[in-house]
């Protein structure tokens, strides 16, 4: 299983949009570092939503549950799509801060390259992210 980050401006598509909704197709990435990522994903892994611009913070987790397709949005046809379903909320919001503030997290491509959308992420962090943010991770599976 792959572990990710998908950031998504919350005032465009926000975690309670991901909920509300349950499944719906990942689009508008046109970082080609980005959509690597997305061709890379395969279904059952899993992602940790994340609210970026002025809130900065995981909100919850989404399961990967279609693997990368032509993006419908990207009229050069160059640009993939996967469709993801919202699996739960962290109970506390990871904050960027909180992430920056631990050494643990360092190596950490969010730290690192903050601009890109779509990013892998080391199991150890995803585990201890999950930790950080009480995800109850029983309620879906």
């Amino acid at each position: 299983m792959g572990f990710w980050l998908l950031k998504s401006e919350p005032d465009s598509w926000s975690w309670d949009d991901q909920v509300r909704v349950g499944i719906e197709p990942w689009t508008g990435v046109r970082n080609h570092q980005a959509a690597g990522f997305l061709r890379a994903m395969r279904a059952g892994d899993m992602a940790f939503f994340y609210h970026s611009r002025s809130q900065r913070m995981i909100m919850g987790l989404v399961e990967i549950v279609r693997t990368a397709y032509p993006d419908p949005t990207d009229p050069t046809d160059r640009f993939v799509s996967v469709d993801v379903a919202a699996r739960c909320a962290l109970r506390v919001p990871v904050m960027l801060s909180g992430l920056r503030d631990d050494p643990f997290f360092d190596g950490m491509l969010l730290l690192r390259q903050p601009r890109l959308s779509v990013m892998p992420v080391d199991p150890d962090h995803w585990e201890a992210i999950c930790k950080m943010g009480n995800a109850n991770l029983q309620s879906w599976r």
